[in-house]
């Protein structure tokens, strides 16, 4: 072999490493420009997110980047050695089957059912999850109601809100809690106290003297009082949470606060090949996205006679009781939203892990449109929801009463009530999507729902079409949007501003 062949055949065996993955389809060989490698331009480091070397719409645009990321091997996506557990949990019995719609992982990027009708809102029934099939080991490809339960992607919009509205709904509950057992210790008897949060009732609590508390009257919220907004079953504390859960859980992608070698000994615990997938900067900067996604509001309809029949509705939808669960709003003394979460559980990032948190204004700060301020600083939100568990299912109507699987100990009966500040453009409804039409959701109500649902039933057909054109009017809108409501018209000339921006940062 000549001197040149050498020279070849060397520099082909260089080309070939570079371009090619080592075993296991992960590792260094994307850190070029050239060939397959990670989507993640880089990781974030927490300390950068604290100082506020990052700023507030830097931070937001990386949230954004790994909200849409369509990740693969390089990145760390597919977890062979783990389940989707929230809780970090080794697979020991079955193989790994990468992709699979049911145990998951089974969607490329978050944006991939949360798309409808723009990036952090809901997805089509095509979306649905089969949520508890992620912790099976073996894996299941069945989607029966035995294996797990089918939902659909909820909306993210206004989420920041959200969050914040139940952080402080848990402290009033506490609060309320907390004098119940100073009173009781006082008097040396047990005391009864009636629980309220944002003027929505969550039963009674016994406190006895000593710090013991009996809650079996306790309604729509765990015993511990925290209210957990998100999920349909409203089992997850906060946005950091619910997104750590989801990484894992349809993407394989495990974020060091909870999977990493602090809490598992191994930053690799799903054995992909990948250490450290997320950093916990990652973490926030996703977080942060969400909870900037804007409220939703409401378009008022050009056509004078749908316009009536809206305010009609809306008179109406209060008359017949929908409101005593469907808040129009609730009102957050500090429209201040904070990360971390305080409540948030171990294996998440809490307060005492930071230097400082990242704050910024709900009513001010992140994309348009803004939470409404009143002039005592305080916001209003209107979500149409009280953040609290109900049962709607009784001997006659049980449509809601679907599932099988208990989820975090909430019953199978309940969950918690829908926001309905999106509905006008986030069909289909129903926590399983199989629901098409307003009217048909809304006479799926029975249990605590049943008398608002029967009451609509009895209307005349013309006071029913106004209800649901009020609902409709109730709708995501484009980022940008100045006002919280908006005419037909000039959203129109919105949507036309929107589509010029995207299509000059396409060029």
């Amino acid at each position: 072999m000549s001197k040149r062949q050498r020279v070849v055949i060397s520099a082909l065996a260089i080309l070939g490493a570079v371009l090619l993955p080592p075993a296991g389809g992960a590792g260094a060989a994307g850190d070029g420009d050239i060939g397959d490698g990670p989507v993640l331009r880089g990781h974030i480091d927490q300390t950068d997110c604290e100082t506020g070397r990052l700023s507030l719409a830097e931070l937001i645009e990386r949230g954004r980047e790994l909200f849409v990321a369509k990740f693969n091997t390089f990145d760390g996506q597919g977890r062979p050695a783990a389940t989707g557990n929230g809780v970090p949990t080794k697979r020991l019995l079955g193989p790994d089957v990468g992709f699979i719609r049911t145990s998951s992982p089974e969607a490329n990027s978050c944006a991939g059912c949360h798309n409808d009708p723009r990036t952090g809102g809901g997805g089509d029934f095509v979306a649905n999850v089969f949520v508890m099939a992620q912790v099976r080991d073996p894996v299941t490809d069945s989607v029966g109601g035995d294996f797990s339960d089918e939902r659909n992607t909820p909306g993210m919009m206004g989420s920041g809100a959200i969050e914040m509205l139940a952080r402080e709904m848990t402290v009033e509950l506490r609060a309320g809690r907390d004098a119940a057992r100073a009173e009781a210790d006082r008097q040396g008897s047990p005391v009864v106290r009636e629980l309220t949060a944002k003027g929505v009732g969550f039963g009674r609590i016994v406190a006895h003297p000593g710090g013991t508390f009996d809650t079996q009257a306790v309604k729509g919220v765990n015993a511990d009082l925290i209210i957990r907004p998100f999920h349909q079953k409203g089992v997850v504390v906060s946005l950091r949470e619910f997104t750590t859960n989801a990484y894992n859980h349809h993407h394989g992608m495990e974020a060091v606060e909870r999977f990493g070698r602090a809490r598992t000994g191994s930053d690799d615990f799903d054995e992909d090949g990948v250490p450290d997938e997320l950093t916990v900067g990652d973490l926030t900067a996703a977080t942060i996205f969400q909870a900037t996604l804007p409220p939703p509001g409401q378009v008022l309809p050009r056509d004078r006679r749908k316009a009536r029949a809206v305010r009609r509705g809306g008179v109406t939808f209060e008359t017949i009781g929908c409101a005593e669960c469907h808040r129009p709003a609730l009102i957050l003394d500090k429209p201040i939203y904070s990360e971390p979460n305080p409540f948030n559980p171990i294996g998440n990032l809490r307060p005492g892990d930071v230097s400082r948190p990242v704050t910024f204004d709900l009513a001010r700060d992140g994309p348009a449109p803004h939470l409404e301020r009143l002039p005592d600083g305080r916001a209003v939100v209107r979500a149409y929801t009280d953040l609290k568990r109900h049962d709607l299912c009784d001997a006659e109507i049980n449509r809601f009463c679907n599932e099988k699987l208990t989820q975090n100990g909430v019953s199978t009966r309940e969950f918690i009530t829908r926001k309905l500040w999106d509905v006008g453009n986030s069909a289909p409804y129903g926590h399983r999507g199989d629901m098409t039409t307003i009217t048909e959701a809304i006479l799926a109500h029975g249990g605590e729902g049943r008398a608002s649902r029967d009451a609509f039933a009895a209307l005349e057909p013309e006071e029913r079409g106004e209800v649901v054109e009020f609902l409709k009017s109730l709708q995501i809108l484009p980022e940008g949007t100045p006002t919280l409501v908006v005419q037909e018209r000039d959203l129109e000339s919105v949507k036309q501003r929107e589509l010029e921006s995207s299509r000059q940062e396409s060029r």
